[in-house]
């Protein structure tokens, strides 16, 4: 996701980062480095293709805050789904890796493509089908339990 704007509040310590979902709100305690000084400059980096801001200190120090931090510290739902999805693809890729039943045989037993197979190991593939994530991970004999807290 791009951040498309980003403003700084000295007065309330934190950064307003804005972005096609919405904006969010980024407190100065959560950064890396001490706060000793206030914030004297802030732009989306460019250089890390719009998906980070950096900062600029009165000291001159600066540091830059990926826009995962961002909606990890807001708790975005979006953000959370697709973590959710992207661990359970990379242990099904680890698990089908290890696993003596052969990708062939687990496609004909998903029922499905060789290409869909391919997508649903794409761990940068958010559009994938939650259930057959964990059909596939049924069949590599593995239990997947949800916990809602």
């Amino acid at each position: 996701m791009k951040i498309t704007k980003v403003t700084y509040n000295n007065r309330r310590k934190s950064f307003a980062v804005k972005t096609r979902r919405g904006e969010y709100e980024y407190p100065y305690a959560r950064l890396d480095q001490p706060m000793g000084d206030l914030v004297r400059e802030v732009y989306v980096d460019r250089e890390l293709g719009g998906e980070a801001f950096t900062y600029v200190l009165e000291s001159g120090s600066e540091g830059t805050v990926h826009i995962d931090s961002v909606l990890d510290y807001n708790s975005d739902p979006m953000y959370m789904a697709d973590l959710i999805l992207y661990k359970l693809t990379l242990e099904a890729q680890k698990r089908v890796d290890e696993s003596t039943i052969s990708r062939n045989e687990l496609i004909r037993r998903l029922k499905t493509s060789p290409s869909q197979f391919a997508r649903l190991l794409d761990q940068t593939n958010y559009r994938k089908s939650f259930r057959q994530l964990v059909a596939l991970l049924a069949l590599l004999d593995c239990e997947v339990e949800v916990e809602v807290r």
